[in-house]
């Protein structure tokens, strides 16, 4: 985010996809797009992790 947009509310979900009128191909084209993106979002989650128990052991009661 910019700082132009770091103000601004978040945007709604995305509304679903329409599965209907996509092809066998498309369908399994859309998995592995969605496959990618749970992939980077363990990653941001992993990392966040891993930041969060750097501050912990830094900040250590």
């Amino acid at each position: 985010m910019t700082e132009e947009t770091e103000d601004l509310p978040r945007s709604l979900r995305p509304k679903p996809t329409d599965l209907d009128v996509m092809s066998i191909g498309e369908l399994n084209e859309y998995i592995g797009e969605l496959e990618s993106e749970i992939k980077r979002v363990r990653s941001a989650i992993s990392h966040k992790e891993d930041q969060k128990l750097a501050a912990d052991a830094v900040f250590k009661r």
